[in-house]
């Protein structure tokens, strides 16, 4: 129904009526049978606050098609009634919940219409029937309803107590339960109560029963009845009037006009398809209500969990469920395989959670929805099925479930649009506080949010489904988050494109969290990543504000050694190269040819080489992998250990030489391209099989790996010698350092054997070209650095021996310039100065020994 007098104050539309007319059309909607419910709203400074454009449920009173209900909102407050004066030209009266209700009980009375009353506490409710029973012994009174906020917060008692309402034979409903709850409640409520008028007026029952005092005439004409309450009930009411009403009586006189507030236009309701084959999902040919999309890395202990949930929901839902793999090595891949109903989608190595989900998302045509899903997650029953009515019903372009945790309690799921005050207020407080303002928490810890379906900016990416119109207009995820923030900027894009995103609390998913694994790594990639979103969507001062407000909260808990080091990768821009990124090269299947060899010189590395060989045993076992350890003069039980694995073939010579114990190998070995592993190395099949593909069919004729240093715990001086190497870029473009590189068969016939020299990768590193060698972006292996100072000068003297004997010209002043270059500030000056002087004092030692040896580092084996 349209009304002929209807403004907007506040950004929200309110119904300009005189006292009496809105009494008359009260009564003659509660006889009415025909028409929609009607909901009765008095409109304050409060309902601003609450259900205003800034307001937590802003657009949650909108009509929409799956609750048909007409709203009647009056003017109550006394600033409302003086801007509808300064918007008309025209005073207009304060038609208070308090006022009207007794005229409104009157004809009852008169007309013998049943009023109910929901909301209050029992002893209450017990005056009113006494009450009621002396002065209004005509009144019709359906019952009395005192339900606890547990009981209104769960969906199936909240449905409950609405079908006893209409059981009672209800035709006015007095809902007393206080903003925002009241009018949430008829929202979702009003036409299973059966009630044909619901009357949202707050403490109007308390006011009927007279416990509490109704403010003198003169107060409420000056429109102080605020100050009057508060007086009365400071500490209730202290927050409504002195923090949330200034704020809202500034919207009132910012956003007020003539104009109506327009209403959404809702697209066409979807049916959903009722599934032929019960627990069972469909293919890619076939249409589907849902399309499921799961990314999953390593996740075999979860996925079967997901999956069974999955099943027990496709008996009401269509489904097709699909599962991108990020190169898992623990046997998700052979999990997913047996799923003959499951759609495998490939990502091309550990792509991350972005690139997975746009991989998986080519096989989702034709389906109306997307529902994006972590794989350590399981659905509770009907949450897919409340999921697609939120998305129909409000018109939304996605919809976030409820999430709880395995002890059932509801995780604080929904966030805030990320700013400098709130990156401040998480910083100093954390999860401390949790009451504080909107504006210093990016995570909404209130737990009435999560009580009611409302609007919101974002949530975790855990779980949420897309309508699939949105997901074709917003476009892939952003795959240079890798891990973490990409939702927020997927979030963010649909926001931007008009959409808006829905929280239902109906739609129930159980989260075991973690399943993205932890780590110094990844957590330093998370608050990398909040400054990366930031310098993408905002400008580069606004940024630069988010970045100092990450750096303080690492400050404020750098007592943790974590938190340092993750203080000192935001300190370091440079390090950020090294955080966890998409890697390319998919795991090797067990069974097919032989791809390649892998050769293994060991020298005494009884307590390595099982480590170094775990990764490659099933495929030597089944022949995809043609591996050879060289035990070159080993004293101890390499050979042993090494030959208890299946597959791989042991070699044993007297002479203690790594590059003997190479050429050894390339005798005994017959598959390219060849994979030359230290013994302390471990590697995993998917960068194998990356760096052998790097070298098939192209002019690079060697290759070797991505590599990371591990230096926690460190010595300062160690540590302090790496950051420095790290930030040379020759280093990370060179084929030493990281104990593994690859020839094709035609780079080994440049050299034909490996000369007596002591560093071998710096040899092939300078045999061949910049354009005939590279770095291959894949799983990276962990080069172990020494752990003390004196262990690292021997591993620099080996290594600067090597250089001594390299036939090349000299490269140090290229070195210098480039170590000079990476100083920008005293902590990489001092770096710099370190690794200088340690350099220089080991190449020192280096000449000045006469005996052959071979410096090893023994503290990390």
């Amino acid at each position: 129904m349209e009304h002929t007098n209807t403004i907007t104050l506040g950004g929200v539309s309110v119904d300009l009526m005189e006292r009496d007319a809105a009494i008359e059309k009260i009564a003659a909607r509660s006889k009415d049978t025909s028409s929609a419910p009607l909901g009765v709203v008095s409109i304050n400074l409060d309902h601003i606050h609450h259900f205003g454009p800034a307001g937590r449920w802003r657009r949650s009173l909108d009509t929409d098609r799956g609750r048909a209900i007409e709203w009647l909102d009056l003017i109550d407050g006394a600033p409302l009634a003086a801007q509808a004066q300064r918007v008309t030209g025209r005073a207009w009266p304060r038609l208070a919940g308090s006022d009207l209700a007794g005229p409104i009980l009157d004809n009852a009375a008169r007309d013998g219409v049943s009023v109910g009353f929901l909301g209050g506490d029992t002893s209450t409710h017990d005056t009113l029937r006494v009450k009621f029973a002396a002065e209004r012994p005509d009144l019709v009174v359906s019952g009395f309803w005192a339900p606890s906020r547990d009981e209104l917060s769960d969906p199936v008692r909240a449905g409950d107590i609405a079908a006893e309402i209409a059981a009672a034979g209800t035709d006015i409903l007095v809902v007393g339960l206080g903003k925002p709850r009241q009018e949430l409640w008829i929202a979702e409520h009003a036409a299973e109560s059966g009630a044909r008028v619901l009357l949202a007026f707050g403490a109007v029952v308390d006011f009927l029963a007279e416990r509490i005092e109704r403010s003198p005439d003169w107060v409420a004409a000056a429109g102080l009845e605020w100050a009057w309450r508060l007086s009365r009930e400071p500490r209730r009411l202290a927050n409504r009037y002195l923090v949330a009403g200034p704020p809202a009586y500034a919207t009132v006189r910012r956003a007020s006009g003539a104009d109506v507030a327009p209403r959404r236009e809702l697209p066409a309701a979807r049916d959903i398809r009722r599934p032929i084959t019960s627990g069972r999902f469909v293919d890619e040919t076939s249409d589907a209500d849902v399309a499921v999309v799961v990314v999953t890395y390593n996740s075999a202990d979860d996925l079967p969990g997901l999956l069974a949930s999955l099943r027990r929901e496709a008996a009401t839902v269509t489904m097709r469920v699909i599962v991108a793999d990020n190169g898992s090595t623990d046997g998700t891949r052979e999990l997913i395989a047996a799923e003959t109903d499951v759609i495998a989608a490939s990502t091309g190595g550990n792509v991350g959670y972005a690139r997975g989900i746009n991989a998986a998302m080519t096989h989702a045509v034709g389906a109306n929805t997307v529902l994006i899903l972590n794989p350590d997650l399981s659905v509770e029953a009907g949450a897919i099925e409340a999921m697609l009515r939120r998305l129909d019903r409000s018109g939304a372009g996605i919809v976030v479930p409820s999430i709880v945790d395995d002890a059932g309690e509801v995780y604080p799921s929904l966030r805030r649009e990320p700013t400098i005050s709130r990156t401040i207020g998480d910083s100093l407080l954390g999860s401390r506080a949790s009451g504080r303002p909107e504006w210093a928490s990016e995570i909404d810890f209130d737990a009435e949010s999560y009580r009611h379906p409302h609007e919101v900016e974002w949530a975790t990416g855990a779980a949420l489904l897309i309508d699939s119109e949105v997901a074709a207009a917003v476009g892939e995820w952003d795959g240079r988050f890798f891990l973490y923030s990409e939702e927020t900027d997927f979030f963010r894009r649909a926001r931007d494109a008009g959409y808006s995103i829905w929280y239902e609390p109906a739609a129930t998913v159980r989260h075991s969290q973690g399943g993205s694994g932890s780590s110094v790594a990844l957590d330093s990639l998370l608050a990398v990543n909040k400054v990366r979103y930031a310098r993408k969507h905002r400008s580069a001062g606004y940024a630069t504000g988010i970045h100092i407000g990450a750096i303080l909260g690492e400050v404020m808990r750098s007592y943790d050694p974590a938190h340092r080091q993750i203080l000192r990768t935001l300190l370091d821009q440079r390090s950020w190269r090294s955080l966890p990124r998409a890697v390319e090269g998919s795991p090797l299947d067990s069974t097919g040819d032989t791809i390649g060899a892998v050769i293994i010189p060991a020298h005494n590395e009884a307590t390595v080489i099982a480590r170094t060989l775990s990764p490659l045993a099933d495929l030597a076992a089944n022949g995809r992998l043609e591996v050879w350890v060289v035990c070159n003069g080993c004293s101890d039980a390499t050979a042993e250990i090494a030959r208890g694995f299946d597959g791989v073939n042991v070699l044993e010579i007297d002479e203690a030489s790594k590059t003997a114990a190479l050429n050894a190998g390339d005798a005994a070995a017959s598959a390219w391209p060849r994979l030359y592993l230290d013994g302390d190395i471990a590697i995993e099949p998917s960068a194998v099989a990356a760096v052998f593909a790097r070298l098939a069919g192209s002019p690079v004729l060697a290759a070797r790996p991505a590599y990371r240093y591990l230096v926690d715990s460190r010595s300062p001086i160690v540590t302090s010698y790496y950051r420095a190497r790290q930030r040379m870029p020759s280093m990370s473009a060179a084929m030493w350092g990281a104990g593994a590189y690859a020839l094709s068969k035609t780079g080994h016939e440049r050299f034909g054997m490996f000369p007596a020299v002591t560093g071998d990768d710096l040899f092939v590193d300078q045999t061949f070209t910049a354009a005939e060698k590279r770095v291959v972006p894949c799983a990276p292996v962990v080069v172990r650095t020494p752990k003390t100072a004196s262990a690292l000068v021997a591993v620099l003297a080996r290594q600067s021996r090597g250089s001594e004997e390299s036939t090349l010209p000299a490269t140090s002043r290229g070195t210098i310039r480039e170590l000079i270059a990476t100083v920008h500030g005293p902590r990489s000056f001092v770096d710099a100065a370190l690794y200088a002087t340690l350099t220089v004092f080991a190449r020192r030692l280096a000449r000045r020994s006469t005996a052959v040896v071979w410096e090893r580092d023994d503290s990390t084996r």
